[in-house]
């Protein structure tokens, strides 16, 4: 199975947003992402506007000739904007204004109902709907129950795991989250902290079909180029790296 990278570049934004400059330009960074391989771009435009502008998605809508993966809060405001872009994707996101990255995978059990009206709404409108979850069974689940197609395996604590131990735990706890959600026929994804060392293990799941990286691949960029950082990913996910 050809496993998806997902691009995520919110990062270049950071830079940008840190000097309130024009440059570097993340739509720039999602063409040069795509040039070197990458399936799909993935922008997480938040509340507060820390990184990604509505600019960024307006752009973005226009210039992506893969897949464009918006990552949101489940809020009306959002709903909106997913309305008016139209992206491929749109991966509901928990979301707090004091968070540094995104903390852990939505409690869809604590909001069933309100998530299914916004997974309804996007599905009407033909946007394919993915839900970020920690993996964890009931949580997948529960995000069958709200009809969503997709779930991405929030890979926070697996990625921190202090010694082999925790994460063999936490890596069993992937797998049998990834496995539920095959056999409940909703696709699977995966990502938050991965990066060049920690991904490996993860590949020997078939389950998992699509990883959504961003910081380890633009921190790597940073040294070596976006299209290098890029085309090395890739080639671990595809099993041809040196």
């Amino acid at each position: 199975m050809h496993v998806r990278l997902g691009v995520n570049v919110d990062h270049v934004a950071t830079l940008r947003q840190a000097r309130g400059t024009v440059y570097p330009d993340p739509v720039a960074a999602a063409s040069v992402a795509e040039l070197a391989g990458a399936d799909q771009i993935t922008i997480h435009l938040r509340e507060d506007r820390r990184h990604i502008q509505e600019r960024d998605l307006r752009l973005l809508r226009q210039t992506v000739t893969t897949r464009l993966n918006l990552e949101m809060a489940a809020t009306q405001d959002m709903l909106k904007l997913a309305f008016e872009h139209k992206p491929d994707t749109v991966t509901l996101v928990p979301e707090r204004r004091e968070e540094l990255t995104t903390e852990g995978g939505l409690d869809v059990a604590m909001q069933r109902d309100a998530l299914k009206r916004y997974v309804r709404s996007l599905q009407d409108a033909d946007i394919f709907t993915s839900l970020f979850i920690d993996p964890d069974i009931d949580q997948v689940r529960a995000a069958h129950k709200v009809d969503a197609q997709a779930v991405e395996l929030h890979t926070g604590k697996y990625c921190e795991s202090r010694d082999n131990k925790e994460r063999t735990l936490e890596l069993q706890r992937i797998t049998d989250a990834a496995k539920t959600a095959t056999k409940l026929g909703l696709r699977v994804y995966a990502g938050h902290g991965l990066h060049y060392h920690n991904i490996q293990p993860l590949l020997e799941l078939r389950e998992i079909e699509e990883y959504n990286i961003g910081h380890s691949i633009i921190a790597r960029a940073v040294l070596v180029g976006m299209e290098t950082a890029i085309r090395d990913m890739v080639a671990i996910l595809r099993g041809t790296a040196r």
